[in-house]
């Protein structure tokens, strides 16, 4: 899963290198996915654990703009609608892809913007803990 290493710190590259990873393996589990044999927390599950990971490498050191969180968000809107499926409409009866808004309705857990948010504080807390010989330290503390 390694991250692409270069002398310009590219995050808006990176961040592409990683959904795309994501999509090759959402595109690798997608007949699991869409399965309406298996129940959608078992899907969410999968999506926690496998797909997410991939998604997510290294996303401690990522300073998102708006434009990679849209993007961020709108892959996990992708992989959510072939989770949950179609909707029903009760008045018409009529089959509707889920709206912006409904997937994260159904799912319950935090938004994949919320997470590269949380890791990124807990890395800064490991940093901020670390000893003031570690070059990471020295670099939080603008002493490099």
């Amino acid at each position: 899963m390694g991250t692409n290493l270069k002398n310009q710190n590219s995050i808006p590259e990176e961040a592409e290198s990683r959904l795309k990873s994501g999509n090759a393996y959402c595109h690798s589990v997608h007949n699991v996915l869409s399965s309406s044999l298996l129940s959608k927390n078992l899907n969410i599950k999968m999506y926690r654990n496998i797909i997410l990971p991939v998604v997510l490498y290294g996303c401690e050191t990522w300073s998102l703009t708006l434009g990679e969180e849209r993007r961020l968000r709108v892959f996990e809107n992708r992989v959510l609608r072939r989770v949950f499926g179609l909707k029903r409409d009760e008045v018409t009866g009529e089959w509707k892809k889920l709206h912006n808004e409904e997937p994260s309705d159904l799912y319950s857990l935090p938004n994949i913007v919320r997470v590269v948010k949380s890791r990124r504080m807990r890395w800064a807390g490991h940093v901020a803990r670390m000893g003031q010989g570690r070059g990471v330290h020295r670099v939080l503390v603008g002493k490099p």
